[in-house]
């Protein structure tokens, strides 16, 4: 059975050996998202501090990690070639990543509906998210989980990704 539940501190090696595969994987598919060592260890533990980093665990054991946060994200401020679908209160998800071993379980889904459940109970009314225009696996998993391509947007470093948008009321 999967758990979710806030990240703590004592989970930042296996949160970091997950996002190492991730690294990895994207490098092998000559994705340029996740390279030059980003995320590192700095980034995760500031998602932790901020009470933003979550995990999913099955036996105990972290098998994926995301951020939600419902701070308002700068870089969805302007957006390019669409717009949003909603102009209400989003959650953002960022830096989502599934141990290798178990990708292809939906377990990134999952993650979907606990933020989703999560926007509910704090009457938010749309999730938000980014990816690298060559990551095809993430947007094959926001379009099975509904999610709208609403046009591109700029990383503070200029990095181009496509953004999206699911409604929930």
């Amino acid at each position: 059975m999967l758990q979710f539940r806030a990240a703590k501190f004592d989970d930042l090696s296996r949160i970091m050996e997950i996002i190492k595969q991730a690294q990895c994987y994207f490098k092998k598919q000559g994705i340029d998202q996740w390279q030059n060592g980003y995320p590192n260890s700095t980034v995760i533990k500031q998602d932790i501090e901020k009470k933003e980093s979550y995990v999913l665990t099955k036996n105990k054991k972290i098998i994926a990690v995301a951020v939600i946060s419902f701070e308002e994200e700068p870089t969805y401020h302007q957006i390019f070639n669409g717009k949003w679908k909603s102009q209400q209160k989003y959650a953002v998800m960022h830096r989502v990543a599934v141990d290798s071993s178990f990708k292809g379980m939906s377990i990134a889904s999952e993650f979907i509906f606990h933020t989703e459940r999560m926007c509910k109970e704090n009457a938010i009314s749309s999730i938000r998210i980014d990816t690298h225009e060559d990551n095809q696996s993430m947007q094959k998993l926001l379009a099975k989980n509904q999610f709208s391509y609403c046009g591109i947007i700029y990383l503070s470093d200029g990095s181009k990704r496509l953004a999206f948008e699911k409604v929930l009321i």
